[in-house]
């Protein structure tokens, strides 16, 4: 693993310490200005669509919390997990309303789609009885869903919990809790942690079923699905979908992870970035069919609607397919490990780097 520092003469003179602490003051700042923004525009009416305070919110809250696990090794261990689970609360916490947004303009948006015209000709649910109650039915129910979150998210941003939190990120812009580790040098401590998650992007990666994604029509993937659970003798659907998806999000987080750990080492990572898009329409897609099929369940609706919303979760679920192929036309071209990608040269060398607008 190359023990070479990003730029020679900051490496001469920087510990892990300085490289870490001047990350964390950045996006502990960071967090601390974006509080009172995102804070305001969670007491908004639900619904409305997060603007730059809870984006910049949610963006140091992650790199905050990916820079705590990679080099976690270096940071006073109590504090470091402590630290990752109450930022976890908080990613979840903030991510619920704008979730369901999305989830609606998706799942909305792919319904006019099917039922609509285009230049190509009428969608295969145009004219059907169903459409209007399935739309109807979903916008009621992620409405709903939207208002609890909305209602839950105000609760929570007023509680001691979130306080906690964010003193201790005013403690952090002062100085972080290092081990006696982060005064070796940033190369010799800092670039084989980093390799640990390029190693852990690339075992997880491998371990897909990029056969069964190697062609932009997925039909495959949806009749042969992976690991299939048992419910009661029978297969369970739901469970076989989300254990199929389980491995893909996974990788998202460690994609993620990677493209953090890049910028502490001051290299760009545009590559990833395009993948970290591409696994986000999988995530997305994928929960919209879940919320589709729920729909679908609903008692006492009509066939004529049922069938729409099923029409509805098959649409999702090949943009599911459509996402895998993207990736996995994409993933053998990276190149493997740490290593190659210490070549490119860097973005601003050891230290922060200008803040990314990408989550």
């Amino acid at each position: 693993m190359t023990d070479a520092p990003m730029t020679a003469q900051a490496a001469t003179t920087a510990t892990a310490g300085d490289i870490l602490s001047s990350h964390l003051t950045a996006q502990a700042g960071a967090f601390l200005r974006a509080l009172p923004l995102a804070v305001g525009e969670a007491g908004a009416r639900p619904g409305a669509a997060p603007s730059a305070g809870t984006a910049d919110l949610l963006r140091a809250v992650r790199r905050i919390g990916g820079l705590l696990h990679t080099f976690g090794a270096t940071f006073e261990q109590t504090w470091a997990q402590e630290s990752r689970t109450e930022l976890r609360w908080l990613l979840n916490l903030l991510a619920l309303e704008p979730g369901y947004v999305r989830k609606a303009a998706r799942l909305l948006g792919a319904l006019d789609a099917l039922s609509g015209s285009e230049a190509d000709g009428p969608g295969m649910l145009a004219g059907h009885a169903g459409v209007p109650k399935a739309r109807a039915l979903l916008d009621r129910q992620l409405t709903l869903a939207r208002t609890r979150a909305h209602t839950t998210v105000l609760q929570e941003l007023r509680s001691a919990r979130l306080h906690a939190l964010a003193d201790r990120m005013t403690l952090l812009v002062a100085e972080a809790p290092l081990l006696d580790a982060a005064e070796g040098r940033a190369g010799a401590v800092l670039l084989p942690q980093a390799a640990a998650a390029f190693t852990a992007l690339t075992a997880s990666a491998r371990q897909l079923p990029l056969h069964r994604a190697s062609t932009p029509y997925g039909g495959d993937g949806l009749r042969r699905l992976g690991a299939v659970p048992q419910a009661r003798g029978a297969v369970d659907a739901d469970a076989a979908l989300a254990a199929d998806d389980a491995p893909w999000l996974r990788v998202r987080i460690l994609v993620k992870r990677a493209r953090y750990a890049l910028e502490v080492c001051g290299r760009p990572a545009h590559e990833l970035d395009e993948l970290d898009g591409v696994l986000g329409r999988h995530q997305e897609a994928s929960d919209a069919a879940v919320t589709a099929a729920t729909a679908a369940r609903t008692p006492r609706i009509t066939p004529a609607t049922a069938y729409v919303l099923g029409v509805v979760h098959a649409d999702q679920r090949l943009e599911v397919e459509a996402a895998r192929y993207a990736f996995g036309h994409r993933w053998p071209e990276l190149p493997p490990g740490l290593d190659a990608w210490l070549e490119i040269p860097p973005a601003e060398g050891w230290g922060p780097t200008p803040a990314p607008r990408m989550a």
